[in-house]
């Protein structure tokens, strides 16, 4: 790129023009570099955009005299590691793992071709459909383990007022995902 160390320095100083360049300059490289390594476009474009944060958050530590590619690739390969681990242990991993080696064994065709990536997909769509009440409740009890006798203590609830949050909100989750009922059978 053609006097990228002025751009550098312009944004160290707090240029936004200067970022904003370099954003479009390094953005379509960047994409390529995560995507080969993800195989998802939706979390390259999140991987993308959580890396120039950093660039924008952390402007002032950048060297100009330094490589911007490879400050601007090893924030974006640490944040791609941080994606995959957030992927293994996801709460619905293993249930998913569990999954497939049953659906292998039973050699079902049609379910083989259930995706996980849809089903995250659908399962993050059906969750914002429940009441923010019950969406938080839902998440500290499935997704973070907490036990029904911490939520009430942590939002100052009886523990059948959260115990009814979330059997309602368990039962528009099946309703919504009735498509996935084989794996629903695992996560919830």
């Amino acid at each position: 790129m053609k006097n990228e160390k002025i751009h550098i320095r312009e944004l160290v100083r707090d240029s936004y023009k200067d970022f904003t360049i370099l954003y479009e300059y390094w953005t379509p490289h960047l994409y390529q570099f995560v995507f080969s390594l993800v195989k998802s476009r939706s979390i390259t474009k999140d991987i993308v955009q959580e890396t120039f944060i950093k660039i924008w958050t952390k402007r002032k530590e950048i060297n100009p005299d330094q490589s911007f590619k490879s400050y601007l690739f090893t924030i974006s390969y640490h944040i791609v590691l941080k994606e995959f681990r957030r992927q293994i242990n996801h709460p619905l991993m293993g249930d998913y793992l569990k999954y497939k080696n049953d659906l292998i064994l039973s050699e079902n065709i049609t379910e083989q071709k259930l995706d996980l990536e849809e089903f995250l997909v659908q399962y993050e769509k059906a969750k914002t459909k429940l009441t923010p009440r019950q969406r938080e409740i839902f998440e500290m009890n499935k997704e973070m383990q907490i036990s029904v006798t911490e939520i009430a203590d942590k939002l100052s609830l009886t523990e059948q007022s959260v115990r009814n949050q979330l059997s309602a909100s368990l039962k528009f989750l099946r309703k919504e995902l009735v498509k996935y009922a084989v794996l629903l059978f695992y996560v919830l």
